[in-house]
Parts: C-alpha cells; structure tokens; sequence
C-alpha cells in the first residue's frame, strides 16, 4: 500500500497538478491539506474519475483536509469528534485498506508571542487526547499531514535561522514527543536517516533551489505500520515546473499484512 501525504496549498489552483501526479505516482491512500474549499466545491467526481473515493472536510478560504483512496473509505469522522468546539477545519479521520488515517493541518504558530502558537500547542494537546480516548496503539493508525514542526534540527537547512521561532521550539517538539510516547512513529525516517531531505521550501528567495527547506509534512504511523515500511521518499519533483505549492508529497509504501 502507498500512502501519502501532500499540502496542496489550495486544490482549486493546483487540481490538474495533483491530478498528474495521481496518475503518475498511483499512491493508495493520499491526504491532502489546505484545500481552501468549501465541502461543496470539492472535486469529488475528478477524483472518481481516476479512481478514487474521497472525503473532505472544509470551510472555504482557509484550511481544508481531504482523504483519497482505492482501498476503500470508511468511518470518516470530521475533526475531534462530534462535540469539537474547533472551527478551523484541520483534521480529518477515516478507515482506508484496514488503516485507521488521519489528515492533519497542524496550525502554524506563526511566532512564538502569538495567540496562534498557544492554539497550535492546545490543538496538539487535544490530538494527543483523541488518540489516546478513540484509537489503540496496538491496532494500525497514521496520522499523516502538515504538522508544521521539524522533529529535529536535521530536518531543517539552518538551525541558526530558527532561533526563538516557530517550527522548531522545544514546546512543539515536545508535543509531537507526547504523540510518539503514545505510540506514533516518524515512519519517513525508518527508511531515510539521511539528514536535511526538506517537504516545504518558503516560495521566497529561491530557498528551494538553494536546499533551504524544512521536513514538516509526516507520516507518523503506529507500530503495526512502522513494521510494514518498505520505502519513502520526499517527491521533490512535484515542488517544480509551473504554479507549484510550496510542500512536496511525502510517500511512504507499506508491505501486505501478510508479509509484514
């Protein structure tokens, strides 16, 4: 199974990318996040078209997630559940080949004296505790998306430059630690130990041709998925060519069940 993850960075102006790069990759399972769409404006029957089922939770200009699959969807659920207070639209559940997935647009932060980053801190919190109330460690779980942190200073091209900022503060850090003492794996870096391989370059200052990025987009996976890794790698050709979004996909391929 091929599972990945992609920051689109509105679908609305980047469809015919995303669907090229379906039909070139053919991943099983994709989540997307920040659609910028409505649920009503989503391209469902584009999806259709190549095969996929799909589910979407959005609210217009801003956020938006989505799951794809040929492997099935089932028990999609919005967000942290039916009594979510959130409105921004940033999580999305559903069970795809057996896997219980979560499309997540961890928020930004944006600096670490704004009100955002204590939302960031708290939505992580909450994450953490609808894993631990509604999901079993034991049992395959990925929570794939844009976390917007870089696990560690090898994720990012200079950690001088991320001083006192976002993406790299020892609180993120530590919150993305709470998810893997509940039993989520950075699946990526079984396979890739390799340092400074980037999913998101700032469109400013050809920081992508310079190799000045950050690995913020994960694929964080259970035990029962981490066992099953075969492959992952960092699609740094769909950051290129026209009107590209600034996140690369990040895939990650699991073996059969029956051969794990």
């Amino acid at each position: 199974m091929r599972i990945a993850t992609w920051n689109v960075n509105s679908l609305k102006a980047r469809l015919t990318r995303v669907e090229e790069w379906l039909t070139d990759v053919q991943p099983d399972v994709v989540c997307l996040q920040e659609t910028k769409l409505a649920d009503g404006a989503f391209p469902a029957m584009a999806f259709q078209s190549l095969g996929y089922e799909s589910v979407h939770h959005g609210e217009g200009r801003w956020n938006g997630v989505a799951i794809l699959s040929r492997v099935g969807i089932e028990d999609p659920v919005n967000g942290f559940g039916p009594d979510d207070p959130d409105t921004d639209a940033r999580l999305l559940w559903a069970t795809c080949g057996g896997i219980r997935i979560a499309s997540a647009y961890v928020p930004n932060g944006r600096s670490l004296d704004d009100d955002h980053y204590q939302y960031k801190l708290k939505w992580l919190g909450q994450l953490r505790d609808r894993l631990q109330s509604a999901e079993d460690p034991a049992r395959p779980v990925i929570v794939a998306g844009d976390y917007n942190i870089a696990p560690t200073d090898a994720d990012v091209w200079d950690p001088k430059q991320f001083v006192d900022a976002t993406h790299t503060s020892q609180p993120e850090r530590d919150a993305l630690g709470e998810l893997e003492a509940w039993g989520l794996v950075d699946t990526f870096r079984l396979v890739q130990p390799e340092p400074k391989l980037f999913s998101w370059w700032d469109y400013r200052a050809g920081r992508f041709h310079k190799h000045e990025g950050m690995r913020i987009d994960l694929v964080m996976g259970t035990k029962a998925v981490a066992d099953r890794v075969t492959f992952a790698t960092i699609d740094r050709n769909a950051r290129k060519g026209q009107l590209p979004s600034d996140h690369a996909p990040v895939i990650v391929d699991l073996a059969d069940e029956e051969r794990s």
